[in-house]
């Protein structure tokens, strides 16, 4: 967790940084998979995290609760502040709920200067909540949606916060996993100067970071975990942070090239709603059975004979994988995604 000690260094006015950490950032959680996953960025260089923040992990901004949420929390950041965020979103209160009472009991009795994101999974349904100090440098300011709060300080403008939720919803209704989501929104912030900053540096920070659980995971552990961060030599930490997540692959879906393929089907609708059946351009494989798995790999249907009219309901919104498997044994793959 965090070294309390570590976190006193509050004002970054030394060598021209302001009191600020994680620019820009975003929180979501997927209900369909469960996952939750946390991103940010800003103008700190490497040797700055080293000399402020020297015992904790890089990405220390950004909390983790696998299966229940996730909290970004930045401007003049507090490590007490996050330990009791997380606490409360733990013991079950709603992201509103969470950032009301960071407001009224700040440790520090200063809550202008803070600002939080907060995405949680409440019963199972997704919410989000962000909070921006009126003291928070400019320009600053949140937006959130269902299943997401994006937040900024110190940027060029509103437009770098409105770019992050285009990315994220277009991801969305592709049916991208949460990953993908989370990195295609900080691609939407890659902006030369988005942190006001790095415009001199050529770049729209200098640190990025992105990590994603699923239910289970070790929060300290979690199944992705991405981190670059460089001193001002104009390399784009969000181009870095786009190959690193390119080769760990982290969506499952994708890896259905990879799996073996002995025929080709299709399902239709896709997205669908919930219900979907088989399509077939070419011979159709004899005793087909399918299964249905989510996006941490568990089985969630089976079907030992299953006949291509046959419609097939998979009512949890989500993305999956349908495998078909022939009487001869020869297997087939396809991606699926259930929208809410």
């Amino acid at each position: 967790m965090k070294n309390l000690a570590s976190n006193l260094f509050l004002i970054f006015g030394f060598l021209g940084f302001a009191n600020a950490q994680d620019t820009f950032s975003i929180v979501a959680v997927d209900s369909g998979t469960g996952e939750v996953g946390s991103a940010g960025a800003s103008c700190i260089s490497a040797d700055n995290l080293a000399l402020f923040f020297p015992f904790d992990d890089p990405d220390f901004l950004g909390d983790l609760l696998p299966g229940i949420g996730a909290i970004n929390t930045q401007a003049s950041y507090l490590a007490g502040n996050q330990d009791n965020a997380a606490e409360l979103l733990a013991n079950g209160n709603t992201p509103q709920q969470v950032v009301n009472w960071l407001a009224a009991n700040d440790l520090q009795g200063n809550p202008g200067v803070r600002q939080y994101g907060v995405a949680a999974l409440i019963g199972g349904q997704p919410m989000a909540a962000g909070y921006t100090g009126a003291n928070c440098f400019d320009y600053k300011n949140h937006v959130t949606g269902p299943n997401y709060a994006i937040q900024g300080n110190i940027l060029l403008g509103q437009g770098i916060l409105d770019s992050m939720e285009a990315r994220f919803l277009a991801a969305e209704a592709a049916g991208k996993c949460l990953s993908e989501r989370i990195m295609a929104a900080m691609q939407g912030a890659k902006v030369p100067g988005a942190d006001t900053r790095c415009l001199s540096n050529g770049t729209s920070a200098m640190f990025a970071f992105i990590k994603v659980a699923k239910p289970g995971d070790d929060a300290a552990d979690p199944m992705l975990r991405l981190f670059v961060a460089y001193n001002p030599v104009g390399i784009e930490p969000i181009d870095s942070l786009q190959a690193l997540f390119d080769i760990a692959a982290p969506c499952q879906p994708s890896f259905t090239t990879e799996k073996k393929q002995d025929f080709q089907f299709s399902l239709s609708p896709n997205p669908t709603s919930g219900a979907f059946r088989l399509k077939f351009a070419g011979a159709i494989p004899a005793g087909l059975q399918l299964e249905v798995f989510d996006a941490t790999g568990k089985r969630c249907l089976h079907l030992p004979n299953i006949e291509l009219d046959q419609p097939v309901l998979v009512g949890k919104p989500g993305v999956y994988l349908v495998k078909l498997t022939a009487a001869d044994g020869q297997i087939g793959w396809e991606k699926l995604v259930v929208n809410q």
